[in-house]
């Protein structure tokens, strides 16, 4: 399987797999040990810059003794494969914890979508109020205007009726005049027909035919006063009528008073929805600052996980150069073992 790259503790780990089993660490050798993979330019620089930094001479194999070369490569088996499961299992738990976290930044995210589309909503629903608040107030304002046209049309017939009362009080003294001339005509001419029968009897004739004329002018005056009286009636209907419907204008701008106090009190509902999806929506933005703290602390394990993992290859590496280049430990060997190196 094809590798993602190479680096120069790669380059290094084949080369030393390559001398372990007796076999030159050329170019083409360390490439295909590492399973075709890397350009020869980056291996060559790589293997030029590990021979620079091991200056001295290399050491074969058959100058270790059998049980020091096994000993030496179960150590690098057991360092390789220890450091390769810390490495893996560092790799893994970074996984999971970065995807736990990108996880919940997506339902996070969703999350504050739809707190958004809920306030975009509500802004959607307290503009649709206003406007209905708006045309609440120019209803109302109508409603007021007409009150008061209407209010004037009452105060006018009311002193319409109160004309016309003067009027039929005018006429009702008048009438009583008329009738207590009358009383006092009828009175003198009974005494002058008692005094003058006789003499007057002509002029009585003529008394009765004013008498008549007079009985007609009152039935007229009374005609008159009982059309002015049903006039009058009616004038009272209406002015009742019009009180009625003044009435019921003021029940209704109460209605329209008692209903934009409700507008109002929705308004400010939906201004403390608002406060509190703001407040949700903070609390989110903290949350998110959370997990962007808690993304940061798994790249420091990471970057701690790969620091160790330099750290073991350093080790391999000391422990390769000691395998290597074995004449600074030759001295603490036994005298056999000394001469059979």
């Amino acid at each position: 399987m094809a590798r993602g790259g190479i680096n120069k503790a790669i380059v290094q780990k084949a080369r030393e797999s390559l001398l372990a089993r007796g076999e030159n660490p050329s170019i083409d050798a360390v490439r295909i040990e590492l399973g075709n993979t890397g350009s020869k330019t980056t291996i060559h620089r790589y293997l030029k810059e590990i021979e620079d930094f091991d200056a001295r001479p290399r050491a074969s194999r058959e100058r270790l003794s059998d049980e020091l070369t096994e000993l030496v490569a179960g150590l690098l088996e057991r360092m390789t494969e220890e450091g390769g499961e810390a490495l893996a299992y560092a790799q893994a738990r970074f996984g999971e914890q970065r995807g736990e976290l990108e996880q919940k930044l997506d339902g996070l995210s969703a999350e504050l979508t739809s707190l958004q589309r809920e306030v975009d909503s509500q802004k959607g629903a307290l503009a649709l109020q206003a406007d209905e608040l708006q045309i609440c107030q120019t209803s109302l304002h109508a409603e007021l205007t007409r009150n008061a046209r209407l209010s004037q049309n009452c105060s006018d017939l009311e002193f319409r009726v109160q004309d016309k009362d003067e009027q039929i009080r005018s006429l009702e003294e008048k009438h009583l005049h008329s009738r207590e001339a009358l009383e006092h005509y009828r009175n003198a001419v009974k005494e002058q027909r008692d005094q003058e029968q006789q003499r007057h009897e002509g002029q009585v004739q003529q008394v009765q035919v004013e008498l008549r004329q007079l009985q007609q002018t009152l039935m007229l005056k009374q005609d008159e006063l009982t059309r002015l009286n049903r006039d009058n009636e009616r004038l009272l209907s209406e002015a009742r009528q019009q009180a009625k419907a003044a009435a019921t204008h003021e029940d209704a701008a109460l209605r329209l008073s008692g209903e934009i106090a409700a507008m109002k009190t929705a308004v400010a509902k939906a201004d403390g929805a608002k406060e509190a999806l703001q407040e949700q929506l903070g609390m989110s933005r903290a949350e998110s600052k959370r997990l962007e703290e808690g993304l940061a602390q798994a790249s420091s394990q990471l970057a701690e996980a790969t620091r160790l993992s330099e750290q073991y290859s350093v080790e391999l590496t000391q422990l390769r150069h000691t395998m290597n280049h074995p004449e600074t430990d030759n001295e603490s060997l036994p005298k056999k073992d000394q001469g059979r190196v």
